[in-house]
């Protein structure tokens, strides 16, 4: 199907529910390929390629609203999916907020954020498992204790997305991304431990070697071996990269409009006060070029754009939809996000914790006696009350160095406390995802052993 037909299509279920009596009307349209390939100890456990398209259309009857999807883009099933959004909007409860966005909110550009590469749409299978073989090899090479694997895997899609809406914006984008990983398991004295290491970009020529990701995964391994437990104490907690990310992940939720006008944030009622070191700020950007959360334009037409949500400390911005904008007296900041079967809803972009300027090396040396986190475990975080608790292992540190691995402990506090008790912010940040952080030491966590 030509690109040109993707507009084409869109106009016209516009056309038709406006002919049925929609007061006001978009369509997301999104066609695309993926690759998945995995493979364990060198043999091919799955190959899978598929190639779609589908739309969603929302229809307005004044305040009400429906959506309808399909992957039938003939002309009656449109014109029928058409006919059929309008009715059901007509019997659907009014909703005063819902609606389209106002004029004025809308992107009137559609930039170029070099999310697309092409060199990754022609990625054969046969290439894929070599680059999964290769990254399981080098860890099952790096040392005699790794011993075992669960598999290296490959991803890749290409897709693109056309939003039109009756409001008069039309835009479209291409994205792509592909990622590598390696899972080895290692093996000492009867214990046995596995760990994981990846890498996830939009653009081929920035993939990490499998080389690399096979020994980096095989190192993660093996200082999983010999783990320990610790005693219930009060200790300086380092997160590294990923596990911090989780942390910033948690701020997401809870400054979402959807949280706030439904009362399921811990930071309902925060904005403009002081909640962390002034030191910390945390920043959505949704415009940034090649990020794995970049996008031109939201779910609903609006330029996505750089929004500060902890801005030396202060909590300056929530982030909003169109609706959950209108429910809270406030502006949408280009954060939503739907499928193509979904009403918007709000999500961030690339958000980041920014760097700071400590080493990671310098952080665990500023620790006499505490835990370095690389894996937590289970959902003990309660989003209204900001009470923390959770699973974790990593490494113990003692004056200043990673000692032993530890692990079956519990992580616990309150998100507002923790965030408050930020005490170095690491410069190693990586947007190796779309929600980063670098490492970051907090003050003082409860720990207890199992």
């Amino acid at each position: 199907m030509s690109e040109k037909s993707l507009e084409e299509i869109a106009d016209f279920l516009l056309s038709e529910a406006k002919r049925h009596g929609a007061t006001a009307a978009d369509v997301v349209v999104a066609e695309g390929d993926s690759l998945s390939v995995g493979v364990r100890l060198g043999e091919i456990e799955k190959v899978q390629r598929s190639t779609g398209r589908h739309l969603g259309l929302r229809a307005f009857a004044d305040h009400s609203s429906a959506i309808t999807s399909t992957a039938d883009f003939s002309p009656d099933s449109l014109a029928g999916l058409a006919e059929d959004s309008v009715a059901l909007a007509r019997v659907t409860a009014s909703d005063e907020f819902s609606g389209l966005p106002q004029l004025e909110h809308l992107a009137t550009d559609v930039v170029d954020l070099e999310l697309y590469d092409p060199a990754i749409a022609e990625i054969t299978a046969e290439t894929a498992t070599e680059w999964c073989k290769e990254a399981e090899a080098a860890a099952m090479q790096a040392d005699d204790r790794i011993t075992n694997s669960e598999g290296g895997e490959f991803g890749s899609g290409s897709h693109r997305v056309v939003y039109a809406a009756s409001n008069g914006f039309s835009g479209s984008y291409r994205t792509s991304s592909c990622s590598l990983s390696a899972v080895p398991v290692a093996t000492e004295n009867g214990s046995m431990e596995r760990d994981y290491w990846y890498s996830s970009r939009r653009r081929l020529s920035e993939l990490d070697s499998p080389e690399s990701i096979g020994k980096r995964a095989a190192e993660r391994a093996l200082r999983r071996l010999g783990s320990r437990q610790v005693g219930t104490a009060e200790v300086p907690v380092v997160f590294d990269p990923d596990m911090a990310a989780s942390l910033v992940g948690h701020i997401a939720g809870a400054v979402s409009g959807g949280a706030l006008y439904r009362g399921l944030s811990f930071l309902q009622g925060k904005l403009g006060q002081k909640l962390m070191p002034e030191f910390v700020s945390i920043i959505d950007e949704g415009n940034i070029p090649g990020g794995l959360g970049s996008k031109p334009f939201d779910g609903e037409g609006i330029a996505t754009r750089r929004t500060p949500v902890i801005d030396k400390g202060i909590l300056a911005n929530y982030l909003f939809d169109s609706y959950s904008a209108r429910k809270l007296s406030s502006k949408p900041t280009g954060n939503a996000s739907r499928s193509v079967g979904d009403s918007p809803g709000v999500s961030p972009t690339n958000l980041y914790l920014a760097a700071g300027n400590t080493s990671p090396d310098d952080i665990i040396a500023s620790v006499s006696s505490g835990l370095y986190v690389t894996e937590l475990m289970g959902f003990g975080v309660n989003q209204v009350t900001g009470d923390y608790s959770r699973g974790a292992s990593g490494m113990w540190i003692e004056n200043g160095k990673l000692c032993y691995p530890v692990s079956e402990i519990t992580i616990a506090g309150n998100l507002l406390d923790m965030l408050a008790g930020i005490e170095v912010v690491g410069s190693d940040l990586e947007m190796r995802r779309s929600v980063c952080s670098p490492t970051l030491k907090i003050a003082k966590m409860t720990i207890a052993g199992s």
